[in-house]
């Protein structure tokens, strides 16, 4: 509980207090044998200024900044993010012309232990929340505390998102307020020159705030106030005054950028691709989307920020669309045409021949080694991956595991060379000197084809006891590098099992429901999307399946070969396991190993559950935004 400034505070004992629209207060009976506290809501009697106010329409025109109600909220987390976390601090601080009419605080049940790094950064511990209300008691109350007001908030996404999650959690419809982010905002308004950040920690004392941010809901929400106090000051110079011009500030558009709406004339709706053509027809930008008409026009309005996209935007000259049967198809064509085009504003999937394979060398004593490509009869290769330390990573784990030789010199059986240091510390079984035989370093070197094709555990078993000794001997650091090392292994063999299991399938027809009682159809050889269409309410799958079968792309002989981008296979494998997808063909067997690495989901799970609380003193939220303005230059 926070102390009532001045005394002027005033607490109810049945429940909590709330604002009522002629100014009194109005108490709710508790729930009878409920023990846990309450929310507090603490009102400060407004000026006689103030007094005799008839608050004016958000939604109306032009509405003073000073006649505006704007409830100022922040919020205390036990994580990151609203899947995995939930609210444990609700603040708030109700203000109107520069008065303080109310407060509200309350301290929320998560349902879950608090992590230790998050009791250290806020201070609040599980049994502080013990008795407190859960979110679906408190939420009704802070509603009406908000009604009506526009809610504020220092990096907007966070604490909103938190709190359409728990209203979606607990079956109340969010209202959908109007809301402003004083972290977009500040970096309208200041410079660097200024401030180096825009963190609530870096602006309260920018701007004298009373009371400083300790990473509890309510002071950090006072300190907010004093913030938006300061941003407004701002303002005044700059001839905004008014709500609709503060919502708008951030949304402004530049007059080269409104001068290219004409482009987005024409677009149809639906999914495809569209691309952007610079002034020697070629592609800039290659893209997808389900509605190529929003999608297109939305290049052109304020809710695009990136730099580099306004600048394409500044060099387009044309949009091509392409339209789609579905979103599978306009993703693998959007993948094909990156490869194919590389547009300079494009920054995924424009080379994927870079990508880097881990394979065993075919000799008398195999290695591994890193590759830029590999045949189809190269042997046992693992991958892709992204780049070259995912790739070291994945052989140093190989290597903690098994004693293959990882020197370069090409070895033969008939004449033996000196051993090397890893020889003289049991790291490698010394094939050079000749104390291994080609038959004994055969049975090494067959682990990890094993556990590249089919079965993983002779591979991962010492591993992972390694990890459990090193934690055991209180060697932290080195458990987790070898544990990330692991399960970069682990995915790598993962991705690789899955790829062969589809791309080994000559045919596969694949059908999901559209939403409008109708069916997508996909129609997939060997990994590759090779036929895309529809089946619209009314008609049925089996009708329209021989026309799609007829035209569908013929593939060459593919004698192992690769058909298309590991890409575009992971893109057909995920539509193929979302839920609701329906087998309707398949030619073939589509399998994995039953000795996977579906086991070691857990231990994935593990490792970024860690890597999420690798600083437990740092706070996690970004303050990232959707929108990055440019800042608003000050009059001369």
């Amino acid at each position: 509980m926070v102390s009532c400034p001045r005394g002027a505070c005033q607490t109810g004992t049945r429940g909590p207090a709330t604002d009522t629209p002629d100014g009194g207060r109005r108490a709710r009976r508790a729930s009878p044998g409920v023990s846990a506290p309450r929310p507090s809501v603490r009102r400060v009697p407004p000026s006689s200024a103030a007094l005799g106010y008839q608050q004016v329409s958000i939604e109306e025109l032009g509405t003073p900044l000073s006649q505006v109600t704007f409830v100022v909220v922040d919020l205390e987390t036990s994580g990151g993010s609203p899947k995995d976390s939930a609210i444990t601090e609700i603040g708030a601080v109700k203000v109107r012309g520069g008065q303080v009419l109310g407060e509200f605080q309350t301290l929320v049940d998560p349902g879950h232990e608090i992590p230790p790094y998050i009791s250290v950064l806020t201070g609040i511990t599980s049994m502080m929340v013990a008795t407190a209300p859960r979110i679906d008691a408190v939420l009704p109350a802070f509603l009406e505390f908000a009604h009506g007001a526009v809610l504020v908030a220092h990096n907007a996404p966070f604490d909103l998102g938190f709190l359409k999650a728990a209203c979606a959690g607990s079956g109340i419809p969010w209202p959908g307020p109007a809301s402003v982010d004083t972290a977009v905002l500040a970096r309208r308004l200041l410079s660097r020159d200024e401030v180096p950040n825009c963190k609530l920690g870096t602006l309260a004392p920018f701007f004298s705030a009373s009371t400083s941010p300790t990473h509890r809901a309510l002071d950090d929400a006072r300190a907010t106030v004093d913030v938006l106090h300061g941003l407004f000051e701002r303002l005044g110079p700059l001839g905004v005054t008014t709500l609709e011009e503060l919502t708008g500030i951030t949304r402004q558009i530049d007059p080269e950028r409104r001068k290219k709406r004409h482009l987005a004339d024409g677009v149809p709706s639906g999914p495809g691709v569209y691309l952007f053509r610079g002034p020697r027809d070629e592609p800039l930008y290659v893209g997808t989307s389900g509605d190529l008409r929003s999608r297109v026009r939305s290049y052109f309005s304020s809710s695009e920020q990136r730099s580099r996209i306004t600048e394409m935007v500044g060099l387009a000259q044309r949009v091509d669309t392409i339209s789609c049967a579905h979103t599978l198809e306009a993703a693998v064509r959007e993948l094909r045409l990156i490869a194919e085009h590389k547009p300079r504003y494009n920054r995924r999937s424009r080379f994927p021949e870079r990508a880097l394979w881990v394979r065993l060398t075919e000799e008398p004593f195999p290695r591994l080694s890193v590759v830029r490509r590999v045949r189809p009869d190269a042997g046992v290769f693992l991958g892709p991956f992204p780049d070259r330390r995912a790739a070291d990573a994945a052989v140093a784990a190989v290597h903690e595991a098994l004693p293959l030789r990882q020197c370069t010199t090409r070895l033969s059986p008939r004449t033996p060379v000196g051993d090397c240091v890893l020889a003289g510390m049991g790291r490698c079984g010394a094939p050079c000197t000749g104390a291994q035989s080609v038959i004994e370093y055969a049975d090494i070197a067959a682990v990890f084809a094993a556990a590249v094709s089919h079965d993983p555990r002779p591979l991962m078993a010492p591993l992972l006891d390694r990890v459990d000794r090193l934690a055991a001997e209180e060697r932290y650091e080195d458990a987790a590098v070898l544990r990330d090392r692991i399960a970069v292994l682990v995915r790598a063999v993962r991705r690789r099992q899955r790829l062969e299991s589809l791309a080994a399938v000559p045919e596969l027809v694949l059908a999901r429901p559209d939403g409008s009682g109708g069916w997508e159809l996909s129609v997939v050889r060997h990994g590759r999307l090779v036929s895309a269409g529809t089946a619209p309410r009314g008609t049925t799958v089996r009708s329209v399946l021989p026309g799609l079968l007829m035209t569908a792309e013929t593939l060459p002989g593919t004698d192992g070969a690769p058909t298309t981008s590991v890409d575009e296979t992971e893109l057909v494998l995920r539509w193929l396991e979302k839920p609701g997808t329906r087998l309707v063909q398949l030619t073939g067997t589509l399998a994995s190993p039953a000795p996977g690495t579906g086991a070691y989901s857990g231990f994935l799970d593990r490792v970024e559950a860690g890597h999420t609380q690798r600083d437990p003193f740092a706070d996690g939220r970004s303050l990232g935004t959707r929108a990055r303005p440019e800042r608003i230059a000050s009059p001369a």
